[in-house]
């Protein structure tokens, strides 16, 4: 049987001898969306590293920590955004409810607002304290009136995320 023209043009355009061809436009949207979504999410968590010579106590609790003022208690001091406050000895032989060097150096810190991200942290009233897991809770509570005193008045414990128990 002899093959027309048109027999001819027909099984070359319903595509018998052509390769199969991918079209990888709705392929590359899909990949920027997903990459936007990593990178944004990736950004959006927020981590406080302690220093070494203080281990945090464990917990189960899943929200994130906020950009606050940073109260770091170890054995030898207590310091605020780094600098020393006061050492360890004399917040445990403090009979006070409320630090005054404590209070004095929040205060300080409200007022001396340098910088756009210190004046972030200084305006939101909000402290997290970095105690050692052997601080008693007797100081804590001591330095956590001292921040109240201060105008500081949300505070909150740093501790190291544990997987939750189910």
């Amino acid at each position: 049987m002899k093959r027309t023209r048109r027999l001819r043009r027909m099984s070359r355009a319903s595509g018998r001898n052509a390769s199969a061809r991918l079209n990888l436009t709705s392929l590359m949207d899909v990949f920027t969306i997903l990459v936007l979504y990593l990178l944004v999410n990736q950004s959006a968590v927020e981590v406080i590293e302690p220093p070494k010579e203080i281990t945090l106590p464990d917990s189960i609790v899943e929200a994130k920590p906020r950009q606050t003022v940073v109260m770091m208690v170890n054995d030898d001091a207590v310091l605020i955004q780094g600098k020393p406050v006061m050492s360890f000895s004399e917040l445990l032989k403090s009979k006070e409810i409320a630090l005054a060097p404590v209070k004095d150096a929040l205060v300080r810190l409200k007022e001396n607002v340098i910088g756009v991200n210190t004046r972030t942290v200084a305006s939101s009233h909000e402290v997290t304290i970095m105690a050692h897991r052997t601080v008693p809770f007797k100081a804590l509570k001591t330095l956590m009136s001292s921040c109240t005193a201060a105008g500081y008045t949300k505070i909150s414990l740093a501790v190291i995320q544990k997987a939750s128990q189910t």
